[in-house]
Parts: C-alpha cells; structure tokens; sequence
C-alpha cells in the first residue's frame, strides 16, 4: 500500500490571497431609530475636517453616529435602496500612491504596497498632536484595537486551542513579526529624521489591524485603499448581497479625478444605521481573523483539511502529474463547509493519494487520460478502505485536541458572555461540527463498502461480461 498523508494541520494562512483582507470596521448590528447619543469630540473633529473641505454637508445623506459596535454611519434622512450615501473624492484616499507621494515615499519605494501603508499610518499617528497633517483628524478616530483574534491576549487565545484558527491567528502575527523585523531595519532605523519616535511591534500590528480590517479592495485600479468615512460602514448578515455596495467612478464627464461611491444595498429609515455586507464566502474563522466578529449562520463554518501526495511515496511522479493535469496539487487543500457537500475534487484527490498494490496499474501512461475519470468512483474495496480509515482517524484526533466538547460549547452559548469568548465558542463549536459531519460521511462510506461497485466489476460490464444481477457470463458453444 502506498503511503498515505492526510494532516488535518491548518494551511499557510497566506495561500492563494493576500496577506490583506479587504474591509472596514468591527462587529454585527442590531439597528435602532433612536435618537444617537452625542459624538466623541474626534469625530466631531473629523466631520468638520471633511466639511470643511465641502466633502460632506448638512445634507448628506448619512454621518457618523454612536452605535452598538463603537462607531457607524447613520441616515439622517430616509435613504432608499441603492442610493448613493457618499462620495469621497481621490484625494482623502489612503493607498500606496499617497505613500509615495509623501515625506516618506522615497524610502518606502520597492515595499510590499501594504507595508508602505502601514509606516505611512504609524508615522502619522506617531508625529505627535502639534503636527498639522491633513490626516490628523482622520487617525484620531481609528480605534486601538479591533476584536480580530490578533489583538487577543495570551488568555483569551487559549479560548480557541485545538482550532485551526488558533495556528493561522499565531503564524499572521508571527508574518507580521518578521515583515516588522525586516522594515524596522531597512528603513525605519536608517531614517531616523522620518522616523524620530520609537516605532514597535505592537504599532506595527495596530497598523496591520486597522488595514485588515478597514481597507477596501477589489475595486478598479486599487487593490489596498482606505476611505476616510466610508471605512465607518457596519457589516450586516442579513444583507446577503455584495453587489453593487461601492465602486470607484470618474468624477465627472471630463474630469480625470476619481470618487469612492457608497451605496445603500437596502432601504434605510432615518436614524437607522446604513449596513453593507462585508464578504459572503469568508469563513467565520476569516471574519474572527479579518474584524472581530462571526456570525451564527451554518454555512460560515469551515475546516480545512489538507491532504499531500507523500514524497516517499513510490508513485510519487506519476501521481503528481496525474494530480497537476486536473487542476490538483502535491499539497492540497479543501475547505469543508457545515451542511454542504465535500468538495467536488476531493474523492478523486484522496483515492490517488491511496493508490498502490494492485490498483497501481491505474497510473500506468496508457490509463493517463482517462484515469481521474475512474477516481471520481471507488477503485477498490482496499483503496476505499484506506481513504474511509485514514481520515476518520485524522477527523477523531483532531476532536481529542479541543479543550471542550460541543455540548459544553453550546451550554455557553446560552450565556451572557464577553465578546471575545462569545467568538472563541462559536469558532471551536463551529469547527467540531465540521469535523463530525466529515467524520460522518466516511463512516457511511464505510458501512457501504460491500455495496459499492469497483473498477474491474466496472471493467467487466462495459466489456459485456457482468450481467444485470452482478453474475459473470460464460460464454457457451451453440
């Protein structure tokens, strides 16, 4: 039998995306037409900031208000579904072309675009309140901290051992370490006149947060950009929709300058908040990661599980290439969300890792182009065995890691906790029953074995050898 890795080990966090994840602001709304409680003098200021520079006015649509979660955007008026709520002209944007355009946009030439944005917010934050940046005002309304598990204490982490939030949580911050290391010495410490405050891991991790969570991207021409104003803007989970939320336009028909535009995705009563859905295909552990908040929704529950073609694997090769000719990898990753089918690929994927014995023959190069045809349907009773016994295991280990069971999860659910813990125990509770559900699909798999029709039975009836009833058919002289 060929030698078979299945880990249940959590992915480089940094696969496939960048290290940013797009957004704004912080946790789920409960909307209210109350009348909003006056606004921190900050705010106040930065209102001002923007009216006076005619961006907003006593008749926009919508402006800051004190809310649940810290800070939103709330109606002033009725605003009707897709209504523009703002506009914000290029030149209050936050982006790598701002860096480069600025003090420091010499020595943050060549850097990664979110590092650059990163030094950039630190330096203004740091400079000290004597300063007259025109950015001043904006950095006194970004908060500390957010409830994103990168700012958790040592504490409140050990609330989601055994997850596989836990380990991508520690390798984040532990990136975000070494980028600080590498910066701090190539151009922070070197440029003592543009830095000449003492810059630390922990600004550097704030600056990182607030990008992780406030920036918008996927927009025309901007991967990494922060709006001023528009980063107040609340998620929703009843908004189920992403579409058509902001985009980037041209300010006029023969202007060049560019605008931000917000829109309202449902209709909004004045004194209500105005809410937009961050991202419909993040995971809970990427919403904990990215701004601090999960939602209860099934399908936000995920687990990743990573399966690898072994390098001591005697097939190795001949695996690898039938694995890269149909979009896999030696190392691949499905992410199994609750209530939904197993990945399409993953069957295929496990059964070729298993392969060896006597259903070798399989990777021979006649059977090349049409062998991930016949791993889309069990092989043989071993091969199907394996696969069944291996991830089980992997499944029932990775249970054995948690600190609690999911009857004792949901006993706290019931409760009134603090934020964090409330994250903590829908993550772990999430996860568990995931991996029960996978655990559960291979069980049955299991108790069918008998019952399952393989390749040289396959082979037979195509060949006209196998009757209706599974019988083989002897051929007898007339």
């Amino acid at each position: 039998m060929a030698t078979f890795f299945s880990t249940f080990s959590t992915p480089n966090p940094l696969r496939s995306k960048s290290i940013l994840h797009h957004h704004h602001h912080q946790l789920t709304v409960k909307c209210s037409a109350a009348a909003s409680p006056p606004l921190p003098p900050p705010v106040q200021t930065f209102w001002k900031w923007l009216s006076d520079e005619k961006v907003v006015s006593s008749k926009s649509p919508a402006k800051p208000g004190t809310v649940a979660e810290g800070l939103g955007l709330v109606a002033q008026r009725d605003i009707a579904r897709n209504e523009v709520v703002l506009e914000i002209p290029k030149k209050f944007w936050i982006n790598p072309d701002t860096v480069s355009g600025s003090e420091i946009g010499r020595v943050c030439d060549g850097l990664k675009p979110w590092i650059s944005v990163a030094l950039f917010l630190i330096r203004e934050k740091l400079r000290g309140e004597d300063d007259n940046s025109p950015w001043r005002s904006y950095i006194e309304i970004l908060p500390e901290f957010t409830d994103s598990t990168i700012f958790w204490s040592e504490e409140e982490l050990s609330e989601i051992e055994g997850t596989q939030l836990l380990s991508t949580t520690l390798s984040v911050k532990e990136y975000v370490k070494n980028e600080f290391q590498q910066v701090q010495d190539q151009v922070i410490l070197p440029n003592k006149q543009l830095f000449p405050f003492s810059v630390t891991l922990k600004d550097f991790i704030w600056a990182f947060g607030i990008l992780r969570s406030r920036a918008f991207s996927r927009l025309r021409g901007q991967n990494l950009v922060l709006i001023p104003l528009a980063d107040l803007i609340n998620h929703s989970p009843s908004i189920t929709t992403e579409d058509y939320a902001y985009e980037i336009k041209g300010a006029g028909l023969f202007s060049r300058d560019q605008i931000f535009s917000l829109r309202s995705p449902i209709p909004v009563k004045a004194g209500q908040q105005v809410l937009i859905q961050y991202d419909t295909n993040k995971s809970n552990a990427e919403l904990a990661l990215d701004y601090g908040f999960i939602e209860s929704t099934p399908d936000r529950n995920t687990y990743t599980l990573t399966l690898q073609i072994s390098n001591s694997d005697p097939f190795f090769d001949d695996k690898l290439d039938i694995a890269e000719a149909n979009g896999t990898k030696e190392v691949q990753y499905f992410d199994i969300t609750l209530g939904r089918p197993l990945p399409p690929k993953m069957l295929p994927y496990l059964r070729l890792v298993a392969l060896g014995g006597t259903d070798a023959f399989l990777l021979e190069s006649i059977f090349r182009n049409a062998v991930w045809d016949h791993l889309e349907q069990p092989v043989s009773r071993d091969n199907e065995e394996v696969i069944c016994q291996v991830v089980r295991s992997a499944c029932q280990s990775a249970l054995s890691s948690y600190r609690t069971n999911i009857e004792e999860d949901e006993k706290l659910k019931g409760e009134n906790i603090k934020p964090r813990l409330e994250i903590a125990v829908g993550i772990r509770a999430g996860e568990k029953k995931v991996l029960q559900q996978i655990d559960g699909i291979f069980e049955e798999m299991e108790m069918e074995l008998n019952e399952y029709e393989y390749y040289q039975e396959r082979r037979l009836r195509d060949l006209g050898l196998v009757g209706e009833q599974g019988d083989i058919i002897f051929w007898e002289p007339k």
